[in-house]
Formats: C-alpha cells, sequence, structure tokens
C-alpha cells in the first residue's frame, strides 16, 4: 500500500507522487502546486488527528483526513 500524508508524523516530508482528490477541490490543489515531484512537509496535527497542516511551495494548508489519504507520495 502506497504512503500517504496522512501516515506522516509531524516534522517528516515526503514529495507528492500523485493524489486522488477530484472536482473542483482536486484543481485548486494542483492550482496551489500540490503536483507530482512537489516536496511536503507535514507541520502538525490536530489534538484529535485532523485536520492535518502541510508545508508546500512555500505556504501552510490544511487538510481534512480524506485528503490526505488521497495523496500518495514517494
Amino acid at each position: 500500500m502506497a504512503k500517504t500524508v496522512d501516515d506522516l508524523i509531524p516534522g517528516e516530508t515526503g514529495i507528492v507522487k500523485q493524489h486522488r482528490v477530484k472536482g473542483t477541490l482536486g484543481k485548486h490543489l494542483r492550482e496551489m502546486g500540490l503536483v507530482n515531484g512537489t516536496p511536503i512537509k507535514l507541520e502538525r496535527k490536530a489534538p484529535l488527528g485532523y485536520p492535518v497542516e502541510i508545508r508546500i511551495q512555500g505556504f501552510s494548508l490544511a487538510l481534512r483526513k480524506e485528503e490526505a489519504q488521497a495523496i500518495e507520495l514517494e
């Protein structure tokens, strides 16, 4: 099974392999730079695990559980 953003622990990094987020949200994520080959870092997780905050292309982005699980890493 592929590693996803959901599998990272705070401070850990990864390289985006692909994401399976569909529709308008998927388009917005691509426009913000969440594309294949992009490095990301998991900054922190909320106390109950979600949302998670990632650092990508110089900015922070909060993701819900479903989105974090849909972003596969190399």
